[in-house]
Order: C-alpha cells, then sequence, then structure tokens
C-alpha cells in the first residue's frame, strides 16, 4: 500500500499577518492617544501639590506675624524662578532654597491676582475659593492645564 505523503506548508498566512499587525496598531494607538492626558494629569497633579505648599506658608506666614497674611495684588508676594535669590519677599523666604517649579515651563511665574494659563497662581487674603468674603479667609487658586483648583484654609 502506497502512503501518500502530504506536504505541510510552514509559516503565516497573508490573513494571518494582517490581523497581528491590526491588533498591534491598534494597541499602539490607544497608548498613543492615551500618553499625552496621562502627562496632563501628571502635571496637573504636580500644581495641585505645589497649591497645598504655598497655602501651607502662608499659613506659616501669618503664625510669624500675629496673624496677618501677605497682602494681595500683581507680583506682591514676589517671583519663582530664576530671579528668587535676589527677591527678599515672602517667596524667596518660604521657598527660596526649595525647588518649587512647574512641570510644564519651568518657572512658576508669580502669585497674582489674575491667572490665565496653566501655572497662573491667583492669592487672595480677603476671600475663600467660593468667594465668601472674611478678613480670616485665605484661598490659593491654580490654572491648570484641564480646569482650576482652588483650596483655601477653611
Amino acid at each position: 500500500m502506497k502512503k501518500l505523503f502530504r506536504k505541510e506548508n510552514e509559516g503565516f498566512t497573508i490573513i494571518e499577518v494582517v490581523l497581528v499587525l491590526a491588533i498591534a496598531g491598534l494597541i499602539f494607538l490607544v497608548v498613543f492617544l492615551a500618553l499625552p492626558q496621562l502627562q496632563r494629569s501628571r502635571r496637573d497633579t504636580q500644581r495641585r501639590s505645589d497649591t497645598g505648599r504655598i497655602l501651607a506658608a502662608l499659613e506659616t506666614y501669618a503664625s510669624n506675624h500675629n496673624g496677618n497674611y501677605p497682602a494681595t495684588g500683581t507680583g506682591t508676594l514676589g517671583q519663582f524662578g530664576d530671579n528668587v535669590a535676589d527677591d527678599p519677599s515672602f517667596l524667596n523666604t518660604y521657598f527660596g532654597a526649595d525647588n518649587f517649579t512647574d512641570p510644564s515651563s519651568g518657572n512658576y511665574e508669580s502669585v497674582t491676582t489674575l491667572g490665565t494659563r496653566a501655572g497662573d497662581i491667583v492669592y487672595s487674603n480677603t476671600t475663600d475659593c467660593v468667594g465668601n468674603p472674611g478678613t480670616r479667609y485665605i484661598s490659593v487658586d491654580m490654572k491648570l492645564e484641564q480646569d482650576d483648583f482652588c483650596q483655601d484654609n477653611r
């Protein structure tokens, strides 16, 4: 009796190769779309943490100055960044030796009364985050990439 030998084909068919490439492409697409969102979220988390640090420094300032907080106004708390060493203001006193930088641009510009872009910090010594007036309320608001974040001493 004759045995029939069947030659086995080795390798993958074109459909199998295309299917694997399509799945790999979808995985790369999902990672590519999710990565910027994860980076924005990380930067905003750092900014939220920095807002809390500013609030804690303001409370320390008040405890050292008979319960009085620094005045408000554009630049009244001083500048962040390279010129901190030359600035004898609140920011130099409480953050001069500390690494306190914006995760995107590298420097927070200043603490002002109006924040318009990510990393801008707004400080008020007369209202809380909701806008309730009070002489003992302070709030620190920071513009994030995705929204605004406010923290107060209430």
